[in-house]
């Protein structure tokens, strides 16, 4: 009886996991990275992106309706563009400011700004 708890367990994981694989390989598809394409006079532009995702799985038991579940998570980041132009395809990377530099970058002008009126 043990062995087929056991045999029964693995095929729940078994299925649980590979259904997960399936829609996370549905979503994963370059169509996530390379935008689509837009042309305009004779220049085509093809947005791409990061992207990132994570998944976590579980399993259960319908013999003792006990089980566990997971989930996850996906970031997709604009990173830049790939520029046709004349037969040529360029990258051109999109700089971008973390939302952190923002905030360091506001303080220091507080506290210049500050000193600069305490010594008039």
């Amino acid at each position: 009886m043990k062995k087929e708890v056991e045999a029964s367990n693995q095929t729940i994981t078994d299925d649980f996991l590979s259904t997960l694989a399936e829609k996370v390989g549905a979503i994963a598809k370059a169509s996530i990275v390379f935008g689509d394409a837009v042309e305009r006079d004779g220049v085509t532009v093809i947005p791409v992106a990061k992207a990132r995702w994570g998944f976590g799985g579980g399993a259960g038991n319908k013999d003792n309706d006990r089980g566990s579940g997971g989930g996850g998570g996906a970031v997709v980041t604009p990173i830049g563009f790939i520029e046709i132009r004349e037969g040529q395809a360029v990258f051109k990377r999109i700089y971008t400011i973390p939302p952190s530099l923002f905030a360091l970058g506001g303080m220091a002008v507080f506290f210049l700004v500050r000193d600069l009126l305490r010594r008039r």
